[in-house]
Parts: C-alpha cells; sequence; structure tokens
C-alpha cells in the first residue's frame, strides 16, 4: 500500500480552466444558499480549519463539556469521484438552471473528464469540486432533515457525524448506506467507514482529535521528517526547506505540537553548503 495513496490528478488546458472559473462563478451563487452550513469544502469562509473547528465545538455539545462519552461515525464515500453519476448530477444541476446552453456546456465537461461510461469527474478541476457538493448537497439534507442528526459535518467525501449513543450512530450509518446506493449511485467505503469511540482519536481533515487534544496525522509528520532527511542529505536546498517548513509550521499551529516542531528543527543538520 502507498501512504499516501496514488490518486489520478487531471488538469485541463489554461483556456478550459478560464471557462470553468467563469461557470463556477455563475452558478456558485444559486446553488451555495442551499447548501448546509457544515458542508465545508470549497466554499467562501470555510474549508479544513473551519471543519475542525466545528468538530471541537460539537464534542462540547455532545459530551456536555467533556462529562458524557462521545461516538462518532467516521465515513468515507468509496471512489466518490469515480463513481458520481452523470445523469443524476445533471438532473440536481436543472432544478436550478433552466439554460439549455450552460446545461450543454456542463456535459461537455463531465464527458471530457470521464474514466466511466456516464460516470467520473476529474481531480484537479474547479467545476469538479463544485460538482461535489452539489451532489452530495442531497445527502447533507437527507441527514439534516431526514435522520436529524445535529451533528453533523462533511468535508468533500469524508464526513463525520457525533452522538452520545453507539447504537444511534449504527442505525444511521445503514440508513446512509441505503440512501446513498438508492438515490445516488455510490456507497460507503467498507473499510473507512466505522464508528468510533472519541477517547481512541478520530482522523478529520488531517489532524487526529482527541477529548481534550489534536495531533497531526502520522503521514504528515513522516512527510515533514523525508523533506529534513533530504536537506541533510544536500538533495534539497535550504531555501526549499525553509519555504517547506515554514508551510508545515503554519499548518501544524492547529495542533497540539509545541515539542514536535522542536524536535524537528533539531534534526535539522546546520551546514555550509
Amino acid at each position: 500500500m502507498r501512504d499516501p495513496k496514488t490518486r489520478k490528478i487531471s488538469k485541463s488546458d489554461f483556456r478550459d480552466r478560464v471557462v470553468h472559473h467563469a461557470l463556477v462563478r455563475i452558478l456558485e451563487p444559486i446553488f451555495d444558499k442551499t447548501f448546509v452550513y457544515d458542508s465545508c469544502a470549497n466554499r467562501r469562509g470555510k474549508g479544513n480549519l473551519f471543519a475542525l473547528e466545528e468538530f471541537e465545538r460539537f464534542v462540547k455539545k455532545v459530551t456536555k463539556n467533556n462529562v458524557c462519552s462521545c461516538f462518532v461515525l467516521k465515513a468515507d464515500i468509496k471512489h466518490y469521484f469515480r463513481e458520481v453519476n452523470h445523469n443524476i448530477l445533471t438532473s440536481l444541476l436543472k432544478r436550478k438552471i433552466d439554460d439549455r446552453k450552460i446545461i450543454t456546456l456542463i456535459q461537455k465537461i463531465l464527458e471530457n473528464g470521464k474514466e466511466i461510461e456516464n460516470k467520473s469527474m476529474p481531480l484537479g478541476n474547479l467545476t469538479s469540486q463544485f460538482f461535489a457538493n452539489v451532489y452530495l448537497n442531497k445527502l447533507d439534507k437527507f441527514v439534516k432533515h431526514k435522520l436529524k442528526a445535529k451533528f453533523y459535518i462533511r468535508y468533500v467525501d469524508d464526513f463525520v457525524i457525533l452522538h452520545k449513543s453507539k447504537h444511534q450512530l449504527e442505525k444511521w450509518k445503514k440508513e446512509i448506506n441505503l440512501f446513498l446506493n438508492e438515490k445516488l449511485k455510490i456507497e460507503l467505503h467498507p473499510d473507512k467507514s466505522r464508528i468510533i469511540q472519541l477517547s481512541k482519536g478520530i482522523d478529520f481533515v488531517g489532524f487526529r482529535v482527541f477529548y481534550y487534544f489534536k495531533l497531526l496525522r502520522k503521514r504528515n509528520i513522516r512527510n515533514i521528517k523525508r523533506k529534513i532527511y533530504l536537506f541533510n542529505k544536500g538533495e534539497i536546498t535550504y531555501e526549499k526547506l525553509s519555504e517547506i517548513f515554514q508551510g508545515w509550521c503554519a499548518y501544524a499551529k492547529w495542533a497540539d505540537s509545541y515539542n514536535l516542531k522542536n524536535s524537528l528543527f533539531e534534526k535539522i543538520i546546520f551546514i555550509p553548503r
């Protein structure tokens, strides 16, 4: 197994990317107001750190400030971008768009990016990120309005639901998977969708979150250690390492990582080159 796993990233030509951005600028104001508050990816004023803050806020509510225990359904949709159904996505878009030219343009974008007949969206396009939210907005509404799950957060194809009852989460997990199969022709990843007690730590938006603290994921730590190792061997420049390390520190400051940052800094061998 590769860590991180290999992903195929497709990047459109520059002139096509201009069209993608123009299209999203038209569609985003129409659809964004229909999205639930805690759909956090690829939206103005939100993102992974917003999702992390919401998670911590929900933990306090579910546990009554860490008095009660908390369970989390941590779920991942299996091969999401590869399995998005073009017909379903187009029908969802048509509910808000009655311009035939816009729909034809969207269909051409989907057709050009397909890996499987009538399925898939390429990773790397702005339109794919936007369409991902449109497609899973049905899931968001089902979880919030039908299941009445209060503490739900989605970031792209990963989502969490927090609850004090493991039994309730098990019930919701089955209902969600059934809904995804029937309405969106996708499914939960059988290995990555689990119910976990918060005390064991939840991997979410790049962090491992516990009741009282949060850590960086091990993969992230391995990556920065590898960069330091390459610098110490003379395979990357000080300027490049400095750029990487500053970016990593800006990310790591959101975790309880003070000692880790100091220990990593001590591993850097400053030798005139």
